[in-house]
């Protein structure tokens, strides 16, 4: 069941899986608060109807809601008595208020796996609480270096930092961009990389991006490649990934995939990026948006190829065994398997 069609939506069908598309409730940031959270539960009430007779319809005997923002799945299992597991993959840290009585909210399914111990710690101890950490979705590799560097016209020998995802208010584009006028990386001439889009309708947060490096004087010094199919042209590209989130982030897959790719990667030691990248075995860890640490720790690899490719090659066969796909489906099939009482 999805909110709308999307490449999901094909590559499922692809496999052989029945799609279907409608509207479903979704807790968004803008509804954290008492009234903003009695709205939405208003809403997953009025789609249960229909998605409990669609679950009676089906013969369904479980519901796995795949995010702890949707709410249609709770309320349809609950008005068709069968059981209900509620993943979560987020962090609610900024929810204030009205975080006690979510919580309540979500302790009502039969299991919360969650994608990490840092996810996991908001709710204290509880027996339905689990750890399942999510599973290497894609291969990556990273492309040969001088062919990436031509390819997004890169100077073959200037010192990048990279960071990938959707840019946002927490997502560390800034502690970058404040790093590069830090005289360790200025006197070195790195260039910045970003990759990736903003939310729709956010670009206000691109605007504060690029004023930053403006007044900062860091402009001429990033580059803002957006979304890009070929990640592992941008990989390539990259002497050194950065993952520097300023709030705590449950589990970036955009740490995964780097560390799988190889990558030498500076990461907040904050949320779950601990769980996945073991400071100087795998990794760096800093403090979250700590932008002079970003320049001193990036400034040692920058000037140390074999203990970039140390990192790289330690951490990605660590999240090859760590994340394995067969380790996702095993935890989620035993997961199935207790709810449902064998």
């Amino acid at each position: 069941m999805l909110p709308s069609r999307g490449e999901l939506a094909g590559d499922l069908e692809a496999d052989g899986v029945e799609v279907q598309v409608r509207p479903l409730s979704v807790l968004r940031r803008s509804l954290a608060s008492p009234t903003g959270l009695v709205s939405v539960i208003a809403a997953a009430a009025r789609d249960a109807a229909s998605l409990a007779a669609l679950i009676r319809q089906r013969g369904v005997v479980l519901v796995h809601s795949n995010t702890s923002v949707v709410l249609g799945g709770a309320a349809a299992a609950a008005r068709a008595r069968v059981p209900h597991i509620w993943h979560v993959r987020e962090i609610y840290s900024r929810f204030g208020r009205a975080w006690p009585a979510y919580r309540r909210v979500l302790l009502s399914a039969h299991a919360l796996p969650c994608v990490s111990h840092a996810s996991a710690k908001q709710f204290g101890v509880s027996e339905r609480v689990r750890i399942v950490y999510d599973g290497l979705a894609v291969e990556r590799v990273r492309a040969p270096r001088a062919a990436a560097r031509e390819r997004l016209g890169l100077d073959a020998a200037a010192p990048t930092i990279t960071v990938l995802g959707r840019i946002s208010d927490w997502k560390g584009q800034d502690v970058l961009v404040r790093a590069l006028a830090d005289p360790m990386l200025a006197s070195r001439g790195v260039i910045g990389l970003i990759a990736g889009e903003v939310w729709p309708g956010a670009d206000d947060r691109l605007a504060r991006v690029l004023s930053l490096a403006d007044s900062l004087g860091v402009r001429d010094r990033l580059r803002l490649l957006g979304f890009r199919e070929d990640v592992e042209t941008v990989y390539g590209a990259s002497d050194v990934v950065a993952v520097p989130s300023t709030q705590p982030d449950p589990l970036p897959g955009a740490a995964i995939e780097a560390a799988a790719a190889g990558c030498a990667i500076v990461a907040s030691a904050a949320g779950g990026l601990p769980e996945i990248i073991r400071d100087r075995e795998t990794g760096r860890l800093i403090a979250a948006g700590d932008s002079a640490a970003l320049a001193r720790v990036s400034a040692e690899l920058l000037d140390d190829s074999w203990e970039r490719e140390r990192l790289g090659a330690a951490a990605a066969a660590d999240v090859h065994t760590r994340f394995a796909p067969a380790r996702l489906r095993a935890a989620v099939n035993a997961l199935y398997g207790e709810v449902l009482g064998g």
